[in-house]
């Protein structure tokens, strides 16, 4: 560790006293990465003690604010320039943090009883799962995934980081998730110990199915017997798509709950975020949790792995777009929010339950089957004697209607995005199609 910058050891030390499991779930990279002490530190000193001049900060002012143009500050007037036009720290602004830690206490009540970290701001979802491959994944380390998953995953733990998938079943034969096949897949994987990073993206993408709790349970067993052999794990929890829950034996809260603490090898890692939860796709407000167990020593845990997580921030990013935060926050203060919300996720209920009633109709059941969903934004379609691409391509050129296929045989339809007066339309339409392929 010669070589590593002096900050960087600091850090490592840190976590490798109050825990040497995660010390070692480290990537190379990770164990490299710090947050330098430089222009940051001595402008954040600047900030709190130049009481007559800053000329510390790599922006221009005018007349004590942040300087800027009137054709773009006409859209945001309500908003001060110091929130929006100029750069919000590497880990974000800490008002929004620490409501959002308040946010996920209030939805995650198995989470109550555990050490969270502060959450970290991210650009999105994406940019928090892609700060966990920095952080813990070296070429050939495995991640686990099930066999119905979001493309993007492979995308950035195969493609980018060079990471060995391995997947599994995510449907059983009675239509839940299948925790035999998921222990399997662990306990196969972790006979030779070293570390696995479990992703685990509840409700799922593709599918629009969220686990039980009594699912979940078995889930957080199986992860402990993989620790309990030997084998460190970083399981990442993509709770994307939180709070929509369409059936009362949905788990109603996240899977790292069930998770967070279950034994001295299991490093949970929760990933959410504004993006979907407040219907904010674009703004790009995201947050990266670390939960453990309580015990003493991890808020230096925690401190390290955030200065690390900014580190890594900082040499990609710099930071996240400080007016999105600040639009999050002045919306997570404001009193209608809950209403609010409620009112958007009756919406997207009654989608889903349309759906549900549109598909009981026999007159489709020769075209697919329908996997299990309870949650989310989709569902998906398994079709019984067309091929998924060349149904959607059909779908597309004949009546200018797009549906994503996955593999040979199934097609994702996304009903978050189609009124619930269309619904019935849509399903006709790929039945017609089905039947165009099929004659």
């Amino acid at each position: 560790m010669s070589s590593v910058n002096p900050l960087a050891v600091e850090l490592n030390n840190v976590i490798q006293n109050n825990s040497e499991h995660i010390f070692d779930m480290l990537s190379e990279f990770g164990k490299r990465i710090y947050f330098p002490k430089g222009i940051l530190s001595q402008g954040a000193e600047a900030k709190k003690q130049a009481h007559k001049t800053n000329a510390t900060v790599g922006i221009a002012v005018e007349r004590g604010e942040p300087m800027n143009l009137p054709s773009i500050r006409k859209f945001i007037n309500d908003i001060p320039p110091k929130d929006s036009f100029t750069y919000a720290p590497s880990a974000g602004k800490p008002e929004l943090r620490e409501a959002w830690l308040g946010k996920i206490l209030d939805d995650n009540p198995s989470l109550r009883d555990k050490a969270l970290s502060n959450p970290i701001l991210t650009n999105g979802l994406t940019h928090g799962l892609s700060l966990i491959a920095d952080l813990f994944v070296n070429p050939g380390d495995t991640v686990i995934l099930p066999d119905k998953i979001w493309g993007n995953y492979r995308l950035l733990y195969s493609v980018r980081y060079g990471a060995n998938i391995e997947t599994y079943p995510f449907y059983n034969d009675d239509g839940g998730f299948d925790t035999a096949e998921f222990r399997s897949a662990l306990t196969e994987n972790a006979a030779n110990g070293g570390k696995l990073i479990v992703l685990l993206n509840f409700p799922n993408n593709p599918t629009g199915y969220t686990v039980s709790a009594g699912e979940a349970k078995e889930i957080a067993e199986a992860i402990r017997d993989a620790a309990d052999s030997g084998c460190n794990v970083v399981a990442v929890c993509d709770d994307a798509y939180f709070g929509l829950f369409y059936e009362d034996e949905t788990l109603k809260e996240s899977i790292s709950g069930y998770l967070a603490g279950i034994h001295p090898r299991v490093l949970t890692v929760k990933i959410d975020g504004a993006t979907k939860e407040e219907y904010v796709w674009g703004f790009r407000v995201g947050f990266l949790t670390f939960c453990l167990a309580r015990s003493n020593g991890n808020a230096e845990t925690f401190r390290s792995l955030e200065r690390k997580t900014m580190g890594a921030i900082r040499s990609s990013i710099s930071s996240c777009p400080h007016l999105s935060q600040t639009l999050v926050l002045k919306a997570l203060k404001s009193p209608r929010l809950a209403q609010e919300k409620e009112q958007k996720a009756k919406v997207m209920a009654g989608r889903a339950l349309k759906v549900k009633e549109v598909l009981k109709n026999d007159k489709y059941r020769d075209a697919w089957d329908v996997y299990p969903f309870n949650s989310g934004y989709f569902m998906c379609l398994r079709l019984k004697s067309v091929d998924s691409e060349d149904l959607r391509k059909h779908l597309l050129s004949k009546y200018g209607v797009g549906v994503i296929a996955l593999g040979g045989s199934d097609l994702r339809i996304a009903f978050s995005c189609v009124e619930e007066e269309d619904i019935q339309e849509l399903f006709d339409i790929i039945h017609a199609g089905v039947m165009d392929l099929s004659a």
